[in-house]
């Protein structure tokens, strides 16, 4: 359901239950009004008002993040405002209340209404609570030293919204309010006064929306590695006793790494004794444990899955294993695996600059048109990665190795014109 955790909208510094009121009849007038561009106008009004409100917290970052979620907040307006509420009418205002209320992260709007309340009590826990995590994310030690001292219970305190995270979740900058998904250069130091107080080093979102620990939102998120502390924060977690494996519940770090780009995490927590199965052994690049998995015929031992293998195969691709992509490609990974669907061998070789092995898996004839879950071609996804991917790449080899395989720059409207602003451009350096 819309919004998912990361794209909640943010709350204004001083929210006003009577204005949300307000808010939610005019989204009321606007659906009645037959205006069919009425109900976006009015989402956008409510964003730029939001972004207003910010003040001086309102970075260009966090401007750009708001205005992209006006697509989907007009969508999730129109349908749920579209059909009868459970009052049984078109337009009403309890199905407002519920879009508002569920654009900032909340189940309904009693659960919203009685967290706006709450915060205007400065001394309120949830008050306290949300003044705690926006000082963890902007790295503002004396205040959270300040919290924690005058209401020593905020440490096992819960967010009330939907996902119901602890305060040390904040500290991984990832999956929850992507307006607070900002990594400060103390954010070591702001885990340890969090862990010291008494932190549960553990603990898990209590909400429908995941099982990760602190640990395997640190080990996921680009914030904490861009912010160069994440595998500091990797130490500081494990040091005071978080599982390298993650909750008995949750979903694994390490896997979880690999599937969210972040190779550097994975490869630290396999050295830190994490569980590899096939695919995390492939991801993590340990040849000698990949082979463990088969047994002397060559076939997978019992507990080994081919999904498993396929996935290693693809990771192997994508962060430079190519040893263990040789001898998983042998043992019969598939080079069309995730056309279409997901991303292919090649596709993710392509999105981390991966020139050699670029070059040995069109040799074995990995296809080169082919198209992943978003339409893009090897070329495409090259093409992409060189705006959106790892800065400290050199793409320019990349796409001009898949231009002289024979890759159509005609694929799709506008692939031609950025791969010659793109080569042009190294040229010209």
């Amino acid at each position: 359901m819309y919004p998912n955790p990361s794209t909640v909208l943010p709350l204004p510094p001083r929210p006003n239950l009577e204005q949300y009121k307000t808010l939610a009849k005019d989204l009321v007038k606007a659906c009645r009004s037959g205006d069919p561009s009425a109900m976006r106008e009015w989402a956008a009004r409510w964003i730029e008002a939001l972004m207003r409100l910010q003040g001086p917290s309102l970075t260009p970052v966090l401007r750009t993040w708001i205005e992209r979620q006006l697509d989907q907040l007009e969508e999730f307006t129109r349908t749920k405002l579209s059909g009868p509420s459970p009052a049984g009418s078109k337009c009403a205002l309890a199905s407002a209340q519920f879009v508002i209320a569920r654009a900032h992260g909340f189940k309904g709007w009693p659960k919203f209404a009685r967290h706006i309340e709450a915060l205007s009590a400065v001394a309120s826990p949830i008050s306290q609570f949300e003044t705690a995590a926006s000082a963890i994310v902007t790295g503002d030690v004396l205040s959270l030293r300040r919290l924690l001292r005058e209401n020593p219970e905020l440490i096992r305190a819960r967010s009330t919204r939907e996902h119901r995270i602890t305060l040390l979740h904040y500290v991984g900058a990832n999956g929850f309010e992507g307006y607070r998904q900002q990594c400060p250069k103390n954010a070591v130091e702001i885990a340890r006064v969090l862990l010291d107080a008494g932190a549960e080093v553990d603990a898990v979102p209590k909400g429908p929306v995941g099982r990760g620990t602190p640990l395997g939102m640190v080990a996921t998120s680009i914030h904490t590695e861009r912010a160069g502390v994440q595998i500091q924060l990797l130490e500081a977690l494990l040091e005071y006793g978080a599982s390298v494996d993650g909750a008995p519940s949750g979903w694994n770090p390490l896997l979880a790494a690999l599937h969210n780009d972040r190779p550097q995490a994975a490869r630290f927590l396999a050295s830190r004794g994490a569980r590899l199965d096939l695919e995390g052994a492939a991801g993590v690049g340990r040849l000698d444990v990949v082979k463990s998995f088969f047994d002397e015929t060559g076939a997978l031992k019992a507990g080994a899955t081919r999904d498993q293998l396929q996935s290693g195969f693809k990771w192997a691709c994508e962060y430079g294993n190519k040893s263990v992509a040789e001898f998983l490609l042998d043992k019969g990974a598939d080079l069309r695996a995730g056309e279409n669907t997901r991303q292919t061998a090649l596709h993710l070789a392509a999105h981390r600059g991966q020139l050699e092995i670029i070059k040995w898996l069109l040799k074995q004839g990995a296809p080169l048109e082919a198209m992943n879950v978003y339409g893009g071609t090897v070329l495409g996804q090259a093409v992409w990665s060189a705006a959106n991917g790892d800065p400290s790449v050199d793409f320019v080899p990349v796409i001009q190795l898949l231009v002289d395989a024979g890759a159509n720059v005609d694929a799709y409207p506008g692939l031609k014109q950025r791969v010659d602003e793109l080569l042009g451009r190294h040229a010209e350096d």
